[in-house]
This record gives structure tokens, sequence and C-alpha cells, in this order.
């Protein structure tokens, strides 16, 4: 066996429930997790060896210097901590370049934690009380694609979040299916109810409650619309405290710390790829080229193909992210495996950048009690835009480790053909995809449309305020409606149908 194989042999959740007498803030939750995660290896003081340390970007209460900080909360000194940009995909990201420098012999062990405190921080915020925590910061990422998720055009016309973008490819989705709303509804629905059975068996979720595919599609006084097609059932819940952590290692650095075999699960093949940058560069609003390289690129490297999977963890912010992983890795739609470990970031929780760290902790338990299976994950990063994916077991790699170089991949998605952008289009157009963005007291607010004008070219815009038109997209198909597409005083886009 290659003594450099890089395995897990430690992982740690922590959830922390509403009503604790003095929450955690991020930090303590990581530090927490660490702990967990070294308890989890059966290895007593084995964190006093780390020499790396990564800490996944924090929302909620980022300290002055996350990764420093929880070094010193933790008592170690590992040679470099380091802390990471933005980006759902990011642990997934860390993990592949962690597991490429342990195999080359840069690190020999690592820990990688991540943590949210959004619910305490909101409601001490709304209490008007002070926790205590330590002094917030603005610590630069050191790490990672920091560009911004968005450019200034998609924000002028208010695709600024992902609750109103995910929204935009669900639309799409249902489109390329050939459904009719309601059809879609029903479809989505049965898919995140499965994710919200799996949660409800989580002890970490969230929302250990199983949903009704009905309750969680059909809007209500519970269960309103974000941006349409999404009631907040199929919204992920960022309203959490959680943190989780990794503890990894080589085959060798196991052996030396003592670590059993019993603990370790190994990554077999990763890939990373990117896919057009801004929304508004998409190929198109169903697919990811990005995720299918990514994919292919794992699964090559470990020797297996997908029907060879027994267990995943997809990406699961909303259920467009979940649907437009698992085509694009090869899943069929009625295929019977579940697709989470977790129960998703609707129900098992979504703590900002590090909710893979949780899907990756999963799955490594689920592996260790289940020898001979093969698991996958994938991360997700701002808008179906940066992907990570690996392929993981409990039994040692059938291929050579070799990780190929990500900007390898990368070449043939920036290859990639994609419709010309116009920032100020002018006259007849047609509707690619939308979403309607409702007002929190149940009204519909904002109309976002990505059409296309003359020579095919692609813009995106509002429609007028009208509710009357607002509501009509809620409910018969506005995808293919022809229009057109004017500047307003404001000097925003304006697609009118008609």
């Amino acid at each position: 066996m290659d003594d450099r194989l890089p395995i897990v042999v430690g992982v740690g959740q922590i959830t922390q429930r509403p009503g604790a007498e003095r929450p955690l803030e991020p930090l303590g939750l990581m530090a927490a997790a660490a702990r967990a995660a070294e308890a989890d290896s059966a290895t007593p003081e084995l964190l006093t060896s780390l020499d790396a340390l990564r800490a996944i970007n924090v929302l909620s209460w980022p300290s002055k210097a996350p990764a420093l900080d929880l070094a010193k909360a933790l008592r170690v000194a590992p040679r470099e901590a380091i802390y990471t940009a933005v980006g759902g995909n990011t642990p997934q990201w860390i993990v592949n370049e962690v597991a490429e420098a342990i195999h080359e012999g840069g690190i020999d062990l690592a820990l990688i934690a991540g943590a949210e405190s959004m619910y305490s921080a909101r409601k001490a915020r709304a209490m008007g009380v002070d926790l205590g925590w330590s002094a917030r910061g603005n610590p630069p990422p050191e790490v990672g694609d920091t560009r911004n998720g968005v450019n200034e055009i998609e924000a002028a016309h208010g695709a600024t979040i992902p609750t109103r973008i995910y929204p935009l490819f669900e639309n799409a989705l249902r489109a390329h299916y050939g459904r009719s709303i309601d059809e879609h509804q029903r479809a989505i629905g049965e898919l995140m109810a499965k994710f919200s059975a799996v949660a409800a068996r989580n002890e970490h979720a969230w929302f250990q409650e199983k949903r009704l595919a009905e309750e969680i599609a059909t809007p209500s006084e519970t269960n309103r619309y974000i941006s349409f097609p999404y009631p907040k059932y199929m919204n992920a819940i960022m309203n959490v405290d959680q943190g989780a952590a990794l503890i990894m290692t080589s085959v060798a650095g196991a052996r030396r710390l003592g670590v059993s075999e019993e603990k370790w699960v190994y990554l077999w093949g990763c890939g990373d790829a990117t896919d057009h940058w801004f929304v508004t560069e998409r190929v198109n609003y169903h697919s990811s080229p990005a995720i299918r390289v990514a994919g292919e690129r794992a699964l090559s490297m470990a020797g297996v193909a997908i029907d060879d999977i027994g267990h995943f963890d997809l990406y699961s912010c909303f259920p467009s992210a979940v649907q437009i992983g698992r085509d694009a890795l090869g899943i069929a739609p009625g295929d019977p495996r579940p697709l989470t470990q977790t129960g998703g970031l609707p129900y098992a929780g979504g703590p900002g950048n590090n909710y893979v760290t949780h899907g990756i902790a999963a799955m490594t338990q689920r592996l260790r009690g289940d020898r001979a299976a093969i698991g996958l994950t994938t991360g997700n990063g701002w808008y179906v835009t940066k992907h990570s994916v690996a392929v993981w077991s409990a039994q040692p790699p059938r291929n050579e480790w070799r990780r190929t170089d990500p900007t390898l991949d990368q070449a043939t998605i920036d290859a990639e053909p994609h419709p010309e952008f116009i920032a100020d289009p002018e006259g007849a157009a047609t509707v690619e995809t939308y979403t309607v963005v409702f007002e929190r007291e149940g009204a519909p607010g904002l109309g976002i449309v990505i059409g296309r004008g003359a020579r095919g070219r692609r813009f995106i815009a509002n429609t007028p305020h009208d509710v009357s038109l607002l509501e009509s997209m809620t409910q018969r198909e506005f995808i293919g409606t022809k229009g057109h597409v004017t500047q307003s005083s404001d000097g925003k886009n304006v697609f009118t149908p008609g």
C-alpha cells in the first residue's frame, strides 16, 4: 500500500440547540467539533500533532483571525493555520487540496473545521443581549477564489442572493423536463421529502421532523413563498448553530500516531471545476458542465463508475442544486439510492460555508459501517458556480493516487460556448427563465427575467410591478413568453410581455 494515501481518521459534529444558557460563538463550536473529531479518532492527544489547520469562512461571527484563534483555543501550534474564502464548495475543495499535500508529503496531520452561530447571533441582536463573544473581525481569506458571485448588472435587477437566484435554475429545469407547474411542484416536493426523512433520523439535524411532499411543496401560512417556485421549506436554513470538523492524515501518519484502521476512510478520487462565473454567462440554466467534468475526474481517478457508488451526499441548498448535480453525475431521476447522508441544507441545516464538512463527516461514519461500499460527496459554491467532488471508501483505493491539476479540466469548461450577454437590450425578446420574489407579508414584489433578444443575445431584466402579472407568472408557464425589453428612467431593463 502507498504509505502516503490520504485518509480521514476523525470526524466531529456539534449542533447547539435553541435555549442554550451560554451559547457558543462559531470559534467555540469549531473547537468543540475539533475535540469531538479527536475523540472519534479514539487517539488521545491527537490534535497536539497537528501541523496544518484550515478554518472554513465564517459568516455569522468571525473572530479577528479564525484559524489562529482556533489553534489557540485548542492549545495547539500547527505550522500553518489558514482561513478560507466564501463558498459552499470550500470544505470539499480544501479536503481535496489537503489530500494532495498529504500525499506529496507537505502535510502530516491536518484539521479542517468550520461553524456558524447564526441562530444565537440573530436572537441576541433582536433582544439586545451581549453574549460576551470574542471581538468580531473582518479577516481576509488566505486561500480560495474571492471573486464576487454576482456582477453589477445582475445585482441592479435584484439577482443578489441565493433565494432569488436558485429559483431561476428551478424554473428552467421545469421547462427542460417538460412539466407543468403543478407537476414539477409535486416532483420537487417528493424529492425533498426524501431529504427531510433522512434529517428526521439524524441526531445532528436542526429540524428532526419528517415533512410530507405535499407539505413541502404547498405554500401556506407557515410555508410562504420566498421566491417562486420555492416555499420556505425548500430553502436552505442558515439560521442554525452548528459546527463540524475533520482530521486527515496519511496511512503512514495514522500508523505512527496509533489510529486504528477501523477509523480510516480513504479519499479515492477528487475533482474541482468552476462554471462560467456569472449567472448571466451560463451555457443554460438546467445543467452544469463543471459538475459533469469534476464528477468525471473524481470517478476516473477512483477507477469507478457512478453505478458503483453506494452512498451519496449531494449539495442541497435548493432542489435545483440537487437536480443539476444528479443529472450532471449521470444519476437517473428515479434512482433508489438516497442522495443525502444528513438530510440536506433545508432540514439538517445550512451553516454558511460549512455544510459539506457535515456531509463528509456523515459519509465517513456511513462508510465505516458499510466497509465494502463507495461514497460520493459534492460541494457547490455561490450559484451553481464552484464545484468540488470526492469519492470515498473504507477500503484502500484500486488505482494509483494521483490528483489532476484542476486547471487542466477548467480549460475544457471555459471553452463551453454560451450566449452573448448584452447590458442594455432593446426590442423583441423571449423569456429564457424567471422568478418572482415575494414580500415577507406574502405578496409578490419583484419579477426577475433572464431572456433572449436580437440574435439570441441574453439579457437580465425586471417585469413591471404589476401584481396581477406577477401572480400569473406563478400560475402559468412564463418561460417562452414573448414581449419587449426596454430601459426605464432609472437605467434598469424592463421586460413587458405581449
